[in-house]
């Protein structure tokens, strides 16, 4: 006991002890402080009808602040601590006062993801996002208490660190490039009303055709439809041009314009019989009727040149059909009737005579609107024949053996006779 009490007489071991004691008084205050905090606001956010507080709780903001107390615990008493030197007293109350800052700023770091997460919850959050906004207050928020931590720990003014960055502004600016462009470019987006999470945009110079899934002061995240994700940086969508789809899905309807690329050659001036034919169909009623009557009138007044066929007006196969698809369209169930909807004949090329169809489907869904499509064009595809068309079609190998073989067929009894003659 005597040696025991000669050694807590000696100010290095009353100095380590009274340490020790303080390290266990702060992991003890901290721990305690952390069970009944922590007990307490989960208790209030399971009896409460209110988000923010499970918000709080769940991104772990009272966590952080509980982490709070060992650091005043060690900030004020070493100030009691016997035989602390001047200097390692002031150098540990630095370093507390500076954990005690960067714990604030965790906890309001967490505060902020929960207000995010809060806000996207809400109708107005899915279509203006503010996690772009929340990253660059975060970003300031850290900077800022970055050099405060570095002014408590060097003893050194704020303000001589803000004079330093200050001459460095060339290099700073070189470093926070993307994030002064994001910021812009989020800006512009948000208050522009440019771009939403969900909206399908396609930007082909970087890859992307798909639905945004998340837009933040640097990225925008693009889920292609082939479920790869492309990172477009976020000033790109202002320095270039991309396609946003969301006006097309908000409309209701969905454009089809296509061209059916029909054989000249088979273009020509309807028949009796071809007319009597085309009568029975009930999209064609009116309009040959009409027709009838139109041509009728205007041949009579040719006189004695009306009686050369090149000189009167005749119905023609191809308009038609053009008017047949017209009427097909206007009573189709799943085309958008308040939209525009017409079949025009295009310019003649190479490949035919285009007659392009101009509509727009009663849905925006992507299979339905296939099928709808794919319906339309394999009815007309099908009907051709009817009004003595067909499509146009390049030669393929196929094409090019039968023939062969058919002239080939062909010539084969031509040598025969020849033959024969010969021989006679």
């Amino acid at each position: 006991m005597d040696s025991l009490s000669a050694l807590m007489q000696q100010p290095g071991m009353r100095l380590l002890v009274a340490v020790v004691l303080l390290l266990i008084l702060a992991w003890l205050a901290g721990l305690l402080t952390r069970l009944v905090l922590l007990r307490i606001m989960r208790g209030i956010a399971r009896r409460t009808a209110w988000q923010w507080d499970d918000a709080l709780f769940q991104f772990g903001v009272f966590r952080w602040l509980a982490r709070l107390v060992p650091a005043l615990v060690i900030q004020f008493g070493i100030q009691l601590v016997p035989g602390m030197p001047p200097r390692i007293e002031r150098l540990v109350g630095n370093l507390a006062m500076a954990l005690m800052v960067f714990f604030v700023v965790k906890a309001v770091s967490r505060a902020l993801s929960a207000v995010e997460s809060l806000y996207r919850e809400t109708p107005v959050g899915g279509q203006r996002p503010i996690k772009g906004l929340i990253q660059l207050a975060k970003l300031v928020l850290f900077i800022i208490s970055a050099l405060l931590i570095i002014g408590m720990i060097t003893d050194k003014r704020v303000g001589l660190l803000l004079s330093g960055l200050g001459a460095m502004s060339a290099v700073l600016i070189l470093i926070f490039k993307d994030t002064i462009l994001g910021f812009v470019a989020g800006v512009q987006l948000s208050s522009n009303d440019m771009l939403r999470v969900g909206d399908w945009i396609t930007m082909p110079g970087a890859g992307a055709d798909g639905d945004v899934i998340d837009i933040t002061l640097y990225t925008v995240k693009v889920r292609n439809f082939d479920n790869t994700i492309v990172t477009v940086p976020t000033w790109k969508l202002i320095a270039e041009s991309y396609q946003n789809w969301r006006g097309m899905v908000d409309s209701g309807g969905r454009r089809i314009k296509r061209a059916l690329y029909l054989d000249a050659s088979s273009v020509h001036f309807l028949a009796s019989d071809e007319l009597a034919r085309l009568q029975r169909f009930r999209l064609l009623g009116d309009y040959l009727d009409g027709k009838h009557s139109e041509l009728v009138r205007w041949n009579s007044q040719l006189g004695e040149a009306g009686e050369q066929p090149f000189n009167r007006r005749r119905l023609t196969n191809l308009g038609t059909f053009r008017a047949y698809v017209s009427g097909y369209l206007q009573q189709h169930p799943k085309i958008h009737h308040e939209m525009t909807c017409m079949v025009r004949q295009l310019a003649s090329s190479p490949q035919g005579v285009p007659l392009e169809l101009y509509c727009f489907t009663a849905t925006t869904a992507w299979a339905e609107y296939e099928n709808i499509q794919g319906d339309i064009f394999d009815h007309l595809i099908a009907l051709l024949p009817e009004f003595g068309l067909a499509l146009y079609q390049q030669p393929s190998g196929q094409d090019m053996r039968a023939g062969l073989a058919a002239s080939r067929t062909a010539s084969a009894p031509a040598a025969s006779d020849a033959s024969a003659a010969a021989g006679h």
